[in-house]
């Protein structure tokens, strides 16, 4: 029988409402405290004791679903989610070398450049101080014009100073780290997701398409650099090597 999780709220305030719950529901399930098909408070138990509305309740765990960290079933409620096994599938490299090696045009979209900080859930996985400086940028690659990447990037500020003053149409990110963060190390995971709205309409496909989600996270000398989560609709890319 699936054992019931019980909520305690954090007390740090100065994170967004929805960002604490998400915080606290991904650090049970990180610490062990709820396990794979743990059902987890009800909305209207996490409203209580957040003092929150069911909205912001809502936002925070339908992020999180959509994060594969929990599953919700109709009727039931929201479970911790099946474990999913990495897999060392492909070499990382940039998209707009792939692309010119394929003898086609590469051009991107900045939709989105900013300053940020890092929050409590991001400070744990990157093991970084919370409220340290980073930069965060949102871009859409294209192959011949035709959307084939979007990528959600967040750099160490402090490392990469100029990160935002780049000219992404003459260079791309990953081009960029490699230059300003030498001998790269980290980790990555391979999923398959439907796409969030904000996902879906730069890369002209509908939400019902499922996409094949690169989440990749470098280190150099030690250090954390850069994380990034890369969206490629299935029924424009596959996956290809030799053995």
């Amino acid at each position: 029988m699936r054992r019931k999780a019980q909520v305690s709220p954090p007390a740090d305030r100065a994170i967004p409402a929805y960002q604490r719950i998400k915080d606290y529901v991904l650090g049970q399930v990180q610490q062990g405290v709820w396990t794979e098909g743990d059902l987890i408070p009800t909305e209207l138990a996490l409203c209580r004791h957040f003092s929150v509305s069911r909205m912001t309740v809502h936002r925070a765990l339908r992020e999180l679903t959509a994060d594969q960290i929990l599953v919700r079933h109709q009727g039931s409620g929201t479970y911790v989610a099946p474990a999913k096994i990495p897999s060392t599938l492909i070499e990382i490299r940039s998209i707009a070398q792939d692309v010119r090696d394929r003898g086609h045009r590469h051009s991107c979209h900045v939709l989105h450049l900013e300053r940020t900080q890092v929050t409590a859930s991001q400070a744990q996985r990157f093991h970084v101080q919370v409220g340290a400086p980073l930069f965060h940028s949102v871009i859409v690659h294209y192959e011949n014009a035709v959307p084939i990447q979007l990528e959600d990037r967040v750099v160490d500020a402090q490392r990469m100073p100029d990160y935002l003053d780049q000219d992404w149409s003459d260079t791309t990110p990953n081009e960029y780290l490699m230059r300003a963060a030498p001998a790269p190390s980290g980790s990555y995971t391979i999923e398959v997701k439907l796409p969030p709205g904000e996902v879906a309409a730069p890369l002209d496909i509908p939400t019902t398409q499922p996409c094949l989600v690169l989440d990749r996270m470098t280190f150099s000398g030690g250090a954390f650099a850069s994380q990034a989560t890369m969206w490629y609709p299935g029924n424009r890319y596959k996956l290809a090597g030799l053995l």
